[in-house]
């Protein structure tokens, strides 16, 4: 499992507009440059359409 911290994860997706959908989701983390470890993590969530940050977070499973 890739360790991902909260505070990385909303750096790099703070202009996400939401909902959007986890290809959105990937489309824009690729489109923005994403570090790729995050990049990796978020190829592994399920699919399905995400309403805010915390439903991201929440299925990344990040740490504080």
């Amino acid at each position: 499992m890739i360790e991902l911290n909260q505070i990385q994860l909303q750096k790099n997706l703070n202009n996400v507009n939401y909902p959007l959908s986890k290809h959105d989701l990937i489309k824009y983390a690729e489109e923005k440059g994403i570090d790729e470890k995050i990049l990796r993590a978020l190829k592994r969530l399920p699919s399905k359409q995400y309403e805010t940050f915390d439903d991201i977070s929440h299925s990344l499973g990040t740490s504080e």
